[in-house]
């Protein structure tokens, strides 16, 4: 049976919450989304966790794994406390068929996006505080016949925002991306004046609320090798990154570059810096995972709500298998808590 949405039996909640209350998605069924859930449910935390998937697959998943847990329906009647280890408040949704840890299935594909649907509608709603999400298979849901690049363009979709910016965080390294998941060979013609226009005021305006920073200094890397080498091995610095980035201190924006991205992870162009602003994902990413993988988080800026998640993918060779490293998924909890 399909999943569905239970916004209706929700209430809203007519305050902020005093303790923050947060919804973590489980992800693909078949990866280690579910162990990471298990993982964090295992844990006391200072703020109240929900958790949102089949309570079964969690249930056989527990059993998997030893894990002594007690998993119970959860219709935001209560309210919200901090969470204590070896319970897990589910908020429910049923899977199409039943899933084995590693083998995927595309009958499940419009569950795990139920999942986030279920999620986005109750931070919308006022429920929960943030959204922390499990990775997801996103072949899988092609497969199923569903167009899906990402959570990034997914929930940005879903929720009306306008100009979503993927961020990775690992520490005090941050890297935006002023592209998300195209082939590469799609990447120039990807970026425009408008859209490095609105990325540059997005990452500003989201580091200014999410970070609490009263002026975040941002380092933007040019798209072709040596910055375009002053027009030699490409053109878009000149006509496209430099322009952006006068428009965007003209505006008040602290925006340094293009600079070459060989150069602008350097130790000396970091400690003056509070972003990266790379041009494309194999760009930024390789540099965010070598220096903190596993304990990196990925935070969408430009929603109308907070949303953080892990810095991997479904590891389905891990599933079930107890070796899983639920690290990243810890510093989304915890990074889910901190943003304003």
């Amino acid at each position: 049976m399909a999943a569905t949405t239970p916004r209706r039996s929700l209430r809203r909640d007519p305050q902020p919450l005093n303790v923050p209350r947060l919804v973590i998605t489980s992800g693909e069924p078949a990866g280690i989304g579910p162990d990471l859930a298990l993982a964090a449910a295992l844990r006391d935390w200072p703020c109240e966790l929900v958790f949102a998937g089949d309570p079964g697959l969690l249930a056989m998943r527990a059993a998997t794994l030893g894990a002594q847990i007690t998993i119970s329906g959860w219709t935001g009647d209560a309210s919200p406390a901090a969470h204590r280890a070896g319970t897990m408040p589910v908020l429910p949704l049923e899977l199409a068929r039943p899933a084995e840890p590693g083998r995927l299935d595309p009958a499940n594909a419009r569950y795990v996006l139920d999942l986030l649907d279920a999620a986005m509608d109750g931070c919308l709603a006022g429920h929960f505080a943030a959204m922390v999400t499990a990775p997801v298979q996103k072949s899988t849901i092609n497969d199923a016949g569903i167009p899906f690049t990402g959570h990034t363009e997914y929930l940005a979709a879903r929720s009306g925002a306008a100009c979503p910016v993927m961020l990775l965080v690992a520490g005090n390294l941050r890297i935006a991306l002023a592209t998300t998941h195209l082939p590469l060979a799609q990447v120039p013609g990807h970026l425009t004046r408008d859209s490095l226009d609105r990325t540059l005021a997005a990452l500003d305006a989201g580091l200014r609320k999410s970070f609490g920073l009263p002026a975040p200094r941002i380092l933007v890397c040019g798209l072709n090798p040596h910055a375009g080498e002053g027009g030699h091995l490409g053109r878009e610095e000149i006509e496209l990154i430099g322009p952006a980035v006068a428009a965007a201190r003209a505006r008040g924006i602290t925006a340094t570059g293009p600079v070459p991205a060989d150069t602008a992870f350097t130790q000396a162009a970091l400690a003056t810096t509070d972003a990266v602003l790379a041009m494309y994902h194999d760009q930024g990413l390789p540099v965010l995972k070598y220096a903190g993988f596993g304990r990196a988080v990925n935070v969408t800026l430009g929603l109308p709500f907070n949303r953080t998640s892990v810095d991997h993918g479904t590891a389905l060779e891990l599933a079930g298998s107890g070796r899983a490293d639920p690290g990243s998924l810890f510093e989304a909890i915890q990074l889910a808590l901190t943003l304003g």
